[in-house]
């Protein structure tokens, strides 16, 4: 063990090594000769080394200003760093469970018979990616404006990636940047938005925000039916609408229940079905079917008719005229009610 008044005296010729306007010297030899900069992840250990020779008479290392190690002897309080080795040619330590507060220059700091020499190593921690911050799920009308959200730290620092699950493979990327901006917001862009954060340091971290966009309904199918009298006839009406929409039927201006003269209204997600156990020639004719959620009401005209009958194909919107009081009449039924 040193001498404690010798080491008074190495503190305070280190100590002006350090004080502004005073470069640190490398040495006039090939010693002392501190490793390249050091780099490691947040948690691991780092592993300081210093070449010296068989003039050197004392060693530390230093934080800064700070000494870590003076020879064999301790001088940091922090129980992470230990001394490996101490030989006439390698003056070694070790800092284990390394954070990003380590980050910093290392001096190998040398006493010979002539005069003090230093040498100088930089301490780089680097930290895996983190998203600290995110958006979270959200509802929202057809046309509206929506921003995501996506915070995360890092050293480097991350770049975040947000990108559209829902979309085809390779057309996915929509913004590199912390923040997604979208302005009228269109129904293909609802489902699931996945932010990414990445700086080559560990394996990226991943959060998802998922997006759901309200719209009216539309009906996307309804057919004419054919049957005879007699057998078992079905209409059917497909909706697509978020919320989902709930379906009415008509036949001219009375509205039509389950078991109303044989007949069944079965309601399943986008599909309601009309069915006729047993047609008779009253059954036949134009029905309609209503589809309504918060945001609206559409309307589709569809014919069940019999053997022979001429059927003119016109569709849904042929009809619209002669629908507008009834969908008027649903669509303040329907806000009355929610």
């Amino acid at each position: 063990m040193y001498h404690p008044a010798c080491w008074i005296i190495f503190s305070a010729t280190t100590a002006l090594l350090f004080i502004p306007g005073v470069p640190v010297r490398s040495g006039d030899a090939t010693f002392p000769k501190a490793m390249d900069n050091v780099t490691v992840r947040q948690g691991e250990s780092a592993t300081l080394r210093c070449t010296i020779d068989d003039r050197v008479t004392r060693v530390a290392w230093l934080n800064r200003s700070t000494i870590l190690y003076a020879g064999n002897d301790k001088w940091s309080i922090d129980p992470r760093v230990i001394i490996l080795v101490n030989t006439p040619t390698q003056y070694s330590i070790m800092i284990q469970n390394v954070d990003v507060y380590d980050e910093g220059p290392y001096t190998c700091s040398v006493q010979t018979d002539n005069h003090p020499k230093t040498s100088r190593v930089h301490l780089i921690v680097q930290v895996p990616p983190q998203i600290m911050n995110i958006s979270s799920d959200i509802t929202v009308n057809e046309g509206s404006s929506v921003t995501l959200l996506c915070l995360a730290i890092g050293r480097p620092e991350p770049t975040v990636t947000w990108r559209h699950l829902s979309v085809k493979e390779g057309q996915g990327f929509v913004s590199e940047d912390e923040y997604l901006e979208i302005s009228d917001i269109k129904r293909d862009q609802s489902g699931e938005y996945e932010c990414s954060a990445l700086n080559d340091v560990a394996a990226p971290d991943v959060r998802k925000v998922k997006i759901t966009v309200n719209y009216p309904p539309y009906i996307s199918k309804a057919k004419n039916t054919g049957v005879s009298v007699g057998q078992k006839g079905i209409l059917s009406c497909e909706a697509s609408a978020v919320p989902t929409a709930e379906f009415q039927w008509f036949k001219e201006d009375t509205r039509l229940a389950t078991g109303l003269d044989g007949m069944r209204i079965e309601n399943k997600g986008r599909i309601s079905t009309l069915t006729f156990f047993n047609v008779s020639e009253k059954d036949y004719g134009n029905y309609t079917c209503v589809a309504t959620n918060k945001l609206g009401n559409t309307n589709a005209s569809i014919t069940l008719y019999g053997p022979g009958a001429v059927i003119d194909g016109v569709n849904s919107a042929s009809r619209a005229l002669a629908c507008l009081w009834l969908s008027g009449t649903l669509f303040a039924h329907f806000f009355i009610k929610f």
